[in-house]
């Protein structure tokens, strides 16, 4: 039996049949189904970034260059969103962004600036102390520096001829008799010897002064930061001997830069810290705030006065602040109640960072 035919029927009604099984699905898939956009009118397109971006044909944001996505009808949180500046997430979407939201609440402002500066003398209590009479250098009382001296303690006799002379002067004028002109002498005696270096008290012992010495003494009490004598070495009038420096308080100097300043006041405490006095914190009031910016930094100079404590040690006595040691401060600043926000809820406009 030739089955050749009988097989070639089967493959022709099964060939037909997968014909019209493809049509009618492919005319079913093109069918709109209930829930098919089809079937939703679209009112306009608007952009998800700028909503008050919106156009009735597809198309690009012309701000952020996103595509505009569509909104039908009946989407009714879209629609209410529609002629107002808000941007509507999704839950998913506000994990993804971080969105949180925080209450505008009327509080302070509080800042920390940290600055950076150099512990110096008191500049007005540093003392120059210079020869008032020509002479020789015999003998240095104080011959280090870093030495502390009290006020009208000795620190080197020096040999003058002038001073013996005008010493002769004082003295004869002190054995004359009591008479206007023996007053008038000792007055301009004792007003030239004065001229010359020495102290009332020194003037006072001279009757009873034997020696060809004098002592030069200390003006004020503090620490002895130069000395430029030697014994033996002759100086000049005006030549510096020593120069005095009173460490009992000191002057913390730092630079604030200009954007700095309106936060900063005369009296604000500042915290300073120093690695000459490991963990420390010295806390003290602004005292002066200079008026004057410097043009290459931008910056002007704040000054902070310190206690310095003598401190006893077993070679000697000595501060417990060194000089023109490295320190580093911190400005703690509060102003009046505001209206205050998170930093991270203020956008900056067109990309400039606002202050």
């Amino acid at each position: 039996m030739n089955r050749t035919p009988f097989l070639l029927s089967i493959l022709a009604v099964a060939a037909l049949a997968g014909g019209l099984g493809w049509h009618f699905g492919r005319q079913r898939s093109a069918e709109p189904t209930p829930s098919s956009s089809a079937e939703r009118k679209v009112l306009f397109y608007q952009s998800p970034m700028h909503p008050w971006i919106k156009s009735d044909q597809p198309g690009n944001c012309t701000i952020c260059g996103m595509k505009l996505v569509p909104v039908y009808e009946g989407d009714t949180a879209r629609e209410a969103n529609a002629d107002t500046h808000t941007v509507e997430l999704r839950p998913q979407s506000l994990n993804v962004v971080e969105v949180a939201t925080a209450a505008v609440v009327r509080q302070p402002l509080r800042r920390t600036i940290r600055v950076a500066g150099i512990i110096d003398d008191d500049d007005s209590k540093h003392r120059r102390l210079s020869a008032y009479v020509e002479g020789r250098i015999d003998k240095l009382h104080v011959n280090f520096v870093g030495a502390e001296v009290t006020a009208g303690q000795p620190l080197a006799a020096i040999y003058s001829r002038d001073l013996l002379v005008a010493r002769s002067e004082y003295t004869l004028a002190l054995k004359q008799s009591a008479t206007p002109d023996r007053d008038i002498a000792i007055a301009a005696s004792r007003q030239k010897l004065r001229r010359l270096g020495l102290t009332l008290e020194q003037i006072e012992k001279l009757p009873s002064h034997t020696g060809d010495t004098f002592d030069i003494v200390a003006p004020i009490s503090g620490t002895v930061v130069e000395r430029k004598v030697y014994e033996g070495q002759y100086v000049k009038e005006g030549e510096v001997l020593f120069e005095i420096a009173d460490f009992t308080k000191m002057w913390f100097v730092v630079d604030v830069y200009e954007r700095d300043l309106p936060w900063v006041r005369v009296g604000q405490t500042v915290e300073v810290a120093t690695p000459s006095v490991p963990g420390k914190i010295i806390s003290a009031p602004i005292d002066f705030i200079d008026p004057n910016v410097a043009m290459a930094t931008r910056s002007a100079k704040v000054r902070v006065i310190l206690n310095n404590s003598l401190l006893d040690s077993p070679q000697k006595s000595r501060r417990e602040l060194l000089h023109k040691t490295y320190a580093e401060g911190r400005i703690r600043t509060e102003t009046e109640a505001v209206l205050t926000v998170p930093r991270s809820a203020v956008l900056s406009p067109g990309g400039v960072a606002s202050v």
